[in-house]
């Protein structure tokens, strides 16, 4: 059997944020003392570095920061997705993360641009961004 390079290894800490992203939900996590959000999930506000966080849902809106297409990828199963665009988008909520921009045909990959509207997808319980 072989290893899934596209699905998240999940502990005992990120089990309510892949709980819920099966159920097509988008967690970040919010400090109850600075009132920043933050993603990717830690156990501290990395911000002011209170433990004073808790998981809050997320819109699901988002900007387009930035994106690279990817051409070229040997790991299954990116090799079947290519070309696919690897990018790090705002969230409504504050913060940066990383993810993946799916449904653009490979034809119109120059109409992607920094702050175009995305919304969260999810694929195999992984969180996705799609144009909105």
């Amino acid at each position: 059997m072989s290893a899934r390079y596209d699905l998240p290894e999940v502990d005992t800490f990120t089990r309510t944020y892949w709980d819920a992203a099966a159920e097509g939900r988008l967690l970040v996590r919010r400090c109850g003392a600075c009132g920043r959000a933050h993603h990717y999930p830690r156990e501290f506000c990395p911000n002011c570095w209170s433990e004073d966080v808790t998981w809050e849902d997320a819109s699901g809106r988002a900007t387009l920061y930035t994106w690279s297409v990817v051409h070229r990828n040997d790991l299954p199963p990116f090799g079947s997705r290519t070309p696919y665009v690897a990018a790090v988008v705002d969230l409504a909520e504050g913060p940066r993360m990383s993810t993946e921009v799916v449904d653009v045909e490979a034809g119109a990959l120059d109409r992607l641009s920094a702050g175009m509207a995305l919304q969260v997808d999810f694929r195999e319980g992984v969180p996705v961004f799609r144009r909105a």
